[in-house]
């Protein structure tokens, strides 16, 4: 008997390499392809064998979801395998994805394996799929330093998200369970007591929102008691040191430029960027090909793994771009800012009756707030997976999803409504300090904006999908309030956008029955709005230039540099940017990389650089002799017209005015989130409310959280614990706000009308604590109440237009003017 199907896998094997004819000669193709590739399938991979790519070390594909590119991805892995090329791997960013790809692969008939000692993976005649952890740890199985196990070919899918995972096996986090923290603690408790005393305290009872970035010099001047800590446990597998004992071997040579932050819970320590080099199977692999979805961004190919940008200058793409699917997005609080967020849940809920909609919030605790209408808030992995699955094949509800923008796939009707409530949450203690340092960079922007359309993307996965977009949350539609931040979205969010933008005109002021009355149109498939959907992206094409930021390409230069112990090139290549940036917090936070570098140069100077930084972003380290306290100046404008002046000075409208505004109530929370956020929006309430307003212990390393002034020069002396959570204010909260007035006294002699407050949900000290007798709390009530004025405030203020009268009555009326906020919203304490 003749076997053809044997004969026909011998020619497949060793003959055809075109993966378009390797797609048509597969025997046992599932029935839903219908023997053919679709067009941007087709085109994707005529581009790639014919044009030259299929030789280059580094190819970047650009797809949007649901537009096939697995398939694209499977076939060119195939493809070097049948030119002997092997071995060949699939990546993916975690184990849910693992299955989609092996599900995909058996569908198409490709032979395929989850095994790295598998045989027919070594040999080249099957496919690893495997995630992006099981490559890039420091005891992969492809071997650290040395080829264990070459790789011929490699496919890296979902790629912004498999570098990320990246970037995390490249830093140890040990648990303050562990001794090493510890050890650590004590080791640098004097230099973080430097930074703020205050902090150490958090930090030393376990707050795990309080964190501290070690200084560069004290990290250098104790390496060798670092080094000797860490290489003592290098290979304890226990719980608390799992961290250590995979990713010690991919910092260890390295270690001198790494960074250090504590928390109350852990210690972290990261590099810059990666020495993807110290994994050669990986770094040295011939073939390695890139998809993604369209990102704007590319420079995380360069920050990464260190790919000469050069030679990805240009990616692949499909051609036409209008199969991204179907959004009518939809920002209800810019149409109409009275519209509140209970109103909203409520809506949320009765539309979620009938269909299912999906909501993702950034943090647990923000979850929290959805309890009262989610039928099911998932918190973990496997909860994660089986209800994905719950919405795919029936009717669930509404389902809360948290800190998850991308790895899941929602289509047609297991997402129809899909709310992204709030700002996406920064991942990792370092991403928290850069949002910090960075904050109002365009570096940061362009993240946060990434992270947003990744989730905004979640809904719709082919060229016929659909799917209604929310976006809520006051500091969300704050953030998107700009042009600026709307620009950095792709080009078809953007027309999608604009096209929404275009019915808001027609919405503006709108109540909730209006919006809903605009989404039947999309939901009930109303064969006009279709047409209009269809044709704003009908001409949209692929941009085939990658783009990349030339702020992040050369700091990745500069790493290099001082890896190879060039620190002299490595501070001429970040000069270039201090001189070419107008951005101050930014200026700041490279002449701070600036100083990091000259420490082993001349520690001296590094301290010098450091100080100038300092003065162009207050939120950088302390340099060793600080810097001098700048005292405020007083003034005798009155309360009402600064007030009106910084509104006039910094917002295009009262719209956007009222949106800001109520980002920043949003902020004025006892609850656990970072001090730093609360002590930032008590300085920005300040500003607002016509005070002069200062953050002294952040800026200078003294004096109290923060500082208000205003007319005839009555001051707040003001510390905020908006964390706590014991019934009574401790000894330590006292001794710091007593302290603090000390320092008032002593830099202000001159005055002597100033009010001491504590912000804590209690008003009684405990039994060891010495309270200074002018002290007045703002406790929970307290809070709530100025909360809900300033609502009304806010509101009232925008209405007038910024009409000086109406404002001074309305300070009046509110109780904002310094004495009357006082005897308001403070209380005496126990």
């Amino acid at each position: 008997m003749l076997d053809f199907n044997k004969l026909l896998e011998d020619t497949l094997s060793s003959e055809v390499v075109n993966p378009i004819e390797i797609f048509d000669l597969l025997p046992e193709k599932h029935e839903k392809y219908e023997e053919l590739l679709r067009p941007a399938q087709q085109r994707v991979l005529d581009t790639w064998f014919n044009e030259e790519y299929r030789d280059n070390p580094n190819t970047v594909i650009k797809m949007n979801t649901g537009s096939g590119k697995t398939v694209v991805g499977l076939l060119i892995l195939q493809s070097y395998l049948n030119e002997g090329k092997g071995p060949a791997i699939y990546i993916v960013p975690d184990n849910y994805l693992i299955e989609q790809i092996i599900k995909e692969a058996i569908e198409l008939g490709i032979s395929i394996t989850k095994d790295s000692t598998a045989n027919e993976f070594l040999n080249g005649e099957s496919i690893l799929v495997t995630n992006m952890h099981k490559i890039i740890n420091g005891r992969t199985v492809f071997g650290i330093g040395e080829i264990k196990k070459p790789i011929g070919c490699m496919v890296i899918d979902d790629a912004h998200a498999c570098m990320k995972v990246a970037k995390s096996q490249f830093s140890i986090n040990i648990p303050r369970t562990n001794d090493i923290y510890d050890k650590f603690l004590t080791i640098f408790s004097d230099c973080i007591k430097e930074q703020s005393e205050s902090r150490y305290l958090e930090i030393k009872d376990g707050d795990k929102n309080s964190q501290q970035l070690i200084p560069f010099w004290e990290w250098n001047n104790n390496y060798s008691k670092v080094i000797s800590i860490l290489h003592e446990k290098r290979n304890d597998n226990s719980e608390a040191n799992k961290s250590l004992f995979f990713n010690w071997p991919l910092l260890k040579d390295n270690l001198e430029l790494a960074e250090c932050i504590i928390t109350g819970e852990e210690l972290i320590i990261n590099l810059d960027f990666l020495p993807i080099d110290i994994i050669p199977s990986f770094n040295e692999c011939p073939h390695r090909i890139f998809m993604s979805a369209t990102i704007e961004d590319d420079s995380i190919l360069v920050s990464h793994f260190d790919i000469d940008k050069n030679q990805i200058e240009n990616c692949i793409t499909p051609g036409n771009a209008n199969d991204i699917g179907e959004r009518m997005i939809v920002i209800p609080q810019e149409l109409n800012p009275n519209i509140t967020e209970d109103e909203l849940k409520q809506y949320y809920k009765y539309l979620s009756t009938k269909i299912n909609v999906v909501v993702l919030v950034p943090s647990s605790n923000r979850s929290k707030c959805w309890k009262d209408v989610a039928d099911f808030i998932v918190s973990n992995q496997t909860d994660m997976i089986s209800t994905i699955e719950k919405l795919k094949n029936q009717h669930v509800g509404l389902v809360v999803l948290i800190n998850k923008y991308d790895g899941i796939d929602l289509p047609k009707s297991a997402c129809e409504v899909l709310v992204i409530d709030g700002m996406p949450d920064v991942r990792s203690e370092f991403e928290k300090y850069e949002q910090i340092a960075l904050r109002g960079s365009r570096e940061v922007l362009k993240d946060t904006i990434q992270r947003i359309e990744q989730g905004m993307g979640r809904g719709i996965r082919s060229k016929e999908d659909y799917c209604v977009v929310f976006l809520m949350g006051n500091s969300l539609v704050q953030f998107l309030y700009s042009n600026e931040a709307k620009e950095m979205f792709t080009e078809a969010t953007q027309m999608q956008l604009n096209l929404s933008k275009s019915l808001d005109r027609q919405l503006k002021g709108a109540t909730i029955k209006e919006i809903d009355s605009a989404i039947s149109n999309c939901l009930n498939r109303n064969p006009e709005w279709v047409k209009l959907s269809k044709a704003t992206i009908l001409k949209l094409k692929y941009n085939t230039k990658n783009s990349f930021n030339e702020v992040i390409v050369k700091q990745r230069e500069a790493f290099n540099d001082a890896k190879n112990r060039d620190y002299k090139g490595a501070m001429e290549k970040i000069q270039k940017l201090i001189n070419s940036t107008s951005n101050s917090n930014l200026k700041g936070f490279l002449k701070y990389k600036y100083a990091k570098y000259e420490n082993f140069i001349n520690q001296v100077s590094a301290q010098q650089t450091l100080m100038s930084a300092k003065k162009n972003n207050s939120q950088l380290l302390h340099p060793v002799n600080g810097i001098v306290y700048q005292k405020m100046q007083f003034d005798n404008i009155p309360q009402v017209n600064k007030l009106c002046q910084f509104n006039i000075d910094h917002y295009s409208d009262t719209n956007e005015y009222l949106l800001s505004f109520n980002a920043l109530i949003d902020k004025l929370h006892f609850e656990e989130f970072s001090a730093n956020v609360f002590e930032q929006a008590i300085k920005d309430l300040g500003e607002h409310l016509g005070f002069i307003s200062q953050r002294p212990e952040n800026e200078y390393r003294k004096g109290p959280d923060n500082l208000w002034a205003s007319i005839d020069n009555i001051c707040f002396v003001i510390e905020c614990k908006n964390e706590a959570t014991s019934s009574t204010i401790c000894k330590d909260y006292c001794n710091q706000l007593n302290g603090s007035i000390v320092w008032f006294e002593e830099t202000y002699p001159a005055i002597n009308s100033f009010t001491p407050i504590m912000i804590h949900p209690n008003t009684k000290f405990e039994h060891a604590a010495s309270p200074d007798s002018r002290i007045r709390i703002i406790n929970t009530q307290k809070l709530e109440l100025l909360r809900g004025r300033l609502r009304e405030f806010a509101s009232q203020v925008a209405q007038s237009n910024y009409d000086l009268n109406t404002a001074a009555g309305l300070l009046k009326m509110f109780k904002l003017e310094p004495e009357l906020f006082i005897q308001e919203y403070t209380v005496e304490f126990k």
